[in-house]
């Protein structure tokens, strides 16, 4: 990336963007699954618990981002591969809650839950993948 593409403002747009999309996408894909849940109350818990964490996952990936880009732009390889091992370990943990609190009463069907929340991770993942390979090629040509 160029000098220009680590400039506050630069820095501050392009947070402004990812948070917007990555918001954006899991209110689309929340609501899209919740008419799917008006004809099946059960998958409204396995959605929340998901849509929550897509959620969380998306706004920390954006604000820890903006300050790695801003105080220290030669460590951002590092700070992908530390954001991907972090997203799917506390999908693990997640997961794991999840099916202590309700999966294991019989209350909750665990691969109803599973299917839905790799829905919101795979979204989370691509929107990152996407965005900041994006990002990476305008900062090559520029």
């Amino acid at each position: 990336m160029t000098n220009m593409d680590n400039r506050p403002d630069s820095i501050e747009k392009r947070y402004w963007k990812y948070l917007r999309q990555g918001v954006s996408l899991c209110a689309a894909l929340f609501f899209l699954l919740l008419l799917v849940a008006s004809q099946y109350p059960s998958l409204v818990l396995p959605l929340a618990v998901s849509a929550a964490y897509a959620l969380v996952v998306e706004v920390a990936d954006a604000i820890a981002w903006r300050k790695v880009a801003a105080g220290s732009p030669d460590s951002m390889p590092t700070f992908f591969m530390a954001v991907s091992g972090l997203r799917f370990m506390v999908a693990l943990v997640v997961m794991f809650v999840y099916f202590l609190l309700a999966g294991k009463t019989g209350k909750a069907d665990m691969g109803t839950f599973i299917l839905i929340f790799a829905l919101f991770y795979v979204a989370v993942l691509l929107h990152h993948t996407l965005f900041f390979a994006r990002r990476r090629k305008k900062g090559t040509r520029e």
